[in-house]
């Protein structure tokens, strides 16, 4: 699909806070690059981004310019994924998409590369990134599954305003002045942007991420429940989720209980297959108080596991703390070792 001296590359929505970290992440990576080419909205074309030191224009999203394009990374909403990614794939693109849009689709593989890195190979143009929440989780959870067996995880989240993007986090800023002023906070984008209540994230937690569903989960909840079980490969695996913004800027966290199937299995087991995990780095010696923190997480691509304890009354149950940067393993960094893994399957 390439020529020898790389892939002609696109990101749809590059001026945004994901595609600003894929921009990044490629220069970081020397992802081998012939063509790069930035997309957006029509409001920022002819506005010019770099890399590598050199200015790149900025082009309206069209179907018509992903002709020669190999891969696409779209982070640019769901809308425009589900009107361009198709068109994309008509021109031969493989679009490695970072929304929602596509990724219960049967047909479309849902990746995370130390998890179910194989499932690339059914796909037909079009690869879902996972939600960021979700994607930190089974990266913890696959190594204990594949030893010990996985039959039922329970999530609490403690999510970092970037997850709603830079006016949200703007909003955050403006918020604290605002409080530390002593002046009453506006507030108009969280929990979410279109809804008729909107309340401050400074020095406030907020039980809503994204809209309810008539269950009484949010979207957000059910999208960890059924991406994890498709992740996964494990339809029937029992999960549940309450996901929480918190004033944190970046870098998500993560309460995490499991039980897993093998009787006998102590912390310490837990604490070795998880110091051998791809992409995993364990940060457990409460006795010395070293333990993931969102602040040490930022600019990290690794998932950062700790608090590992047994549960108290379920000889199966255990807890642990989970901590990864969004904008990165949970965005960026995930979409671009799906890059690397096609590279490396010979899949583009």
């Amino acid at each position: 699909m390439s020529s020898n001296n790389g892939y002609h590359v696109a990101i749809v929505g590059a001026t945004g806070a994901v595609g600003e970290h894929l921009i990044r992440t490629l220069e970081e990576r020397d992802f081998p690059i012939r063509r790069l080419t930035f997309m957006a909205s029509k409001r920022s074309s002819g506005k010019k981004m770099q890399f590598k030191g050199e200015e790149i224009p900025i082009v309206e999203a069209k179907g018509e310019l992903f002709k020669n394009v190999d891969i696409a990374f779209f982070s640019a909403g769901g809308s425009v994924s589900k009107a361009l990614a198709p068109e994309a794939v008509k021109h031969g693109t493989v679009v490695i998409d970072n929304t929602s849009a596509f990724r219960m689709e049967p047909n479309v593989p849902l990746v995370v590369p130390e998890v179910n890195e194989e499932d690339l190979k059914n796909h037909n143009g079009i690869i879902a990134n996972p939600n960021c929440s979700t994607i930190q989780m089974v990266v913890s959870l696959e190594p204990i599954r594949k030893k010990y067996g996985l039959k039922r995880v329970l999530v609490s989240t403690y999510q970092a305003v970037s997850g709603a993007g830079n006016r949200a986090v703007d909003e955050l800023y403006m918020q604290s002045k605002e409080i530390m002023e002593g002046k009453k906070p506006e507030a108009n984008i969280l929990p979410v942007k279109n809804d008729p209540k909107h309340y401050p994230i400074a020095f406030n937690a907020i039980p809503q991420i994204d809209v309810f569903q008539d269950n009484g989960f949010t979207f957000e909840e059910m999208k960890m429940i059924n991406e994890t079980r498709k992740i996964m490969h494990m339809p029937d695996l029992k999960v549940g989720a309450t996901c929480v913004r918190i004033p944190v800027v970046r870098g998500h966290s993560e309460s995490v209980y499991f039980e897993v199937e093998k009787p006998n299995v102590t912390p310490n087991q837990i604490r070795s297959v998880l110091a051998e995990a791809p992409g995993v780095i364990l940060q457990d010696r409460p006795s010395e108080q070293i333990y993931p923190l969102p602040l040490d997480s930022v600019n990290r691509r690794e998932v950062f596991v700790g608090r590992i304890r047994k549960d108290l009354d379920d000889e199966y149950g255990f807890h642990m703390w989970v901590v990864s940067d969004n904008l990165l393993k949970g965005a960026a960094w995930n979409s671009i070792q799906i890059a690397e893994s096609l590279q490396k399957l010979n899949l583009i």
